[in-house]
C-alpha cells in the first residue's frame, strides 16, 4: 500500500486527482478525508470551558509530601 498526499476542494461532491499522480493510482483505492476545520465535538468542547481552564497551569496536591530544601539542592 502507498499513501499519497495533496491538498483539494471538492467541487459538485467530486475531488479531483492531481495530474502528478494519476499515473501513479491505477487500481481500486481507498480515499480519507481530513477537514482542516475542527469536529462539532472539538468545537463544542473548546466553548464548553472556561478560559480559566484552558489557560491555567496544573494544581498538584503537595499534602503529605516531605520536603527538605537541603536535600533537594544535593541533587
Amino acid at each position: 500500500m502507498q499513501a499519497y498526499e495533496f491538498y483539494a476542494k471538492p467541487e459538485n461532491g467530486n475531488i479531483a486527482i492531481p495530474d502528478n499522480y494519476r499515473h501513479l493510482i491505477t487500481d481500486e483505492i481507498t480515499v480519507i478525508i481530513l477537514d482542516k476545520k475542527p469536529s462539532l465535538f472539538e468545537h463544542e468542547k473548546i466553548n464548553s470551558m472556561r478560559k480559566t481552564e484552558l489557560l491555567s497551569p496544573p494544581m498538584l496536591k503537595t499534602k503529605g509530601w516531605k520536603f527538605d530544601r537541603e536535600e533537594a539542592n544535593e541533587r
